[in-house]
């Protein structure tokens, strides 16, 4: 990349996804892991819908988590930190269908809290986790560094990894990750083949029934919305059901009445199916904000929203997110250096992150299939005394 003198006096290192990342990578704080800021190249190609816009107006329309003022009068285009197949270009560039776009942004990761990820098993060819709620399995979306992958990597070493499964962020339990594509592949051939059995727990609202309940409801998931909704085919009804065929199967363990514990058995792994099914029955989990029913808001536990998280892979960060009112000025000089372009500096938390998520009461527990069995201990919540 061509760099300014305003560039080569900050002495700046432009990462990529080759880069590992390091014990030294992360600030603890308050309870929670942050990522040092660190500067790194997205991409992107032109699509059909782009082509004809200039690159100002591209940005502004389909990047819209910085405002007009960085990509035009701030000069990220004039000063190189967005280029066009390698090229500075200028603001009245026209962009043309599959050109490269790449975008060099100061990078501030969403936090995640300080738990431990427990290494439960450690062989050759795969290493078994407790993966702990709010840190993603994967990179995914403003998520790179502060990943169960990544971490691993720092912490212990450990890489390559292939997850052979994803929990939700929010979501803590056992995760089964391979240490080779082979080993990955064997693994998948079985979840695919209907021989893996899984089992959550889940910490419910109300007094869940005695018997077993079955819930076999299409689950239909948006995207956009990042929420799932079910549907049932009706008797004689012969309009198409949305979404994807899903079947659990839920049994209590225990319960004090206001709160019940509930082993949860998905057949199939849709999109939040668990969390969604519950709500189908009229007992979601009871912290669950984003599928707590009219019906039983009054017997669910206070706490804020489960699903803040980043779901946009764009190169800015991610837009229709409420404003985050506890970002956090911190000392340039001891955690990282300030970037004069950067729409997030001096904060160390990046805009719209909501850094007091509530850890979701769902945990997976155990995978089994032939020749093998996996599984981890229960959480803190999991008692209802």
């Amino acid at each position: 990349m061509k760099r300014t003198r305003e560039d080569k006096a900050m002495e700046i290192v432009w990462q990529s996804p080759a880069i590992r990342p390091q014990p030294q990578d992360y600030i603890f704080r308050d309870g929670r892991r942050h990522v040092r800021p660190y500067y790194f190249e997205f991409i992107c190609h032109v699509k059909n819908r782009w082509a004809g816009k200039t690159i100002v107006d591209m940005f502004t329309h389909e990047f819209k988590g910085r405002p007009y003022d960085y990509y035009a009068r701030v000069s990220a285009v004039k000063s190189g930190r967005i280029q066009v197949d390698g090229e500075m270009v200028p603001v009245s560039h026209i962009v043309k269908t599959s050109q490269k776009i790449s975008h060099f942004v100061h990078r501030h990761e969403p936090p995640v809290m300080t738990w431990d990820i427990s290494i439960l098993q450690e062989k050759p060819d795969v290493v078994v986790v407790c993966k702990p709620a709010s840190v993603p399995v994967h990179p995914c979306g403003q998520y790179r560094k502060n990943t169960v992958v990544g971490i691993l990597e720092a912490e212990h070493g450990l890489a390559p990894l292939f997850p052979i499964h994803r929990l939700d962020r929010l979501v803590s339990g056992l995760l089964i990750l391979a240490r080779s594509a082979s080993k990955a592949d064997y693994f998948r051939q079985q979840i695919e083949g209907g021989m893996v059995q899984k089992q959550y727990i889940a910490r419910v609202a109300g007094e869940f029934p005695e018997q077993e309940q079955v819930v076999d409801a299409n689950v239909n998931h948006d995207a956009r919305e990042c929420r799932s909704t079910t549907e049932i085919s009706q008797s004689g009804d012969d309009t198409p059901v949305k979404g994807k065929t899903a079947c659990t199967k839920f049994t209590r363990l225990s319960t004090n009445g206001i709160h019940s514990l509930v082993l949860c058995e998905p057949v199939t792994g849709r999109t939040h199916q668990i969390r969604v099914h519950l709500q189908h029955l009229g007992y979601p989990i009871a912290n669950d904000v984003l599928y707590l029913s009219k019906h039983v808001n009054g017997r669910s536990s206070e706490g804020m929203g489960a699903d803040r998280a980043a779901a946009n892979s764009s190169p800015s960060p991610p837009s229709g997110f409420r404003e985050n009112l506890s970002t956090e000025p911190v000392d340039s000089d001891e955690d990282f250096s300030i970037d004069p372009m950067c729409t997030n500096c001096p904060n160390l938390v990046p805009k719209g992150y909501d850094v007091y998520e509530e850890a979701l009461w769902l945990h997976c527990v155990r995978y089994s299939a032939p020749g093998w069995t996996y599984e981890c201990p229960y959480p803190d919540w999991a008692s209802l005394s």
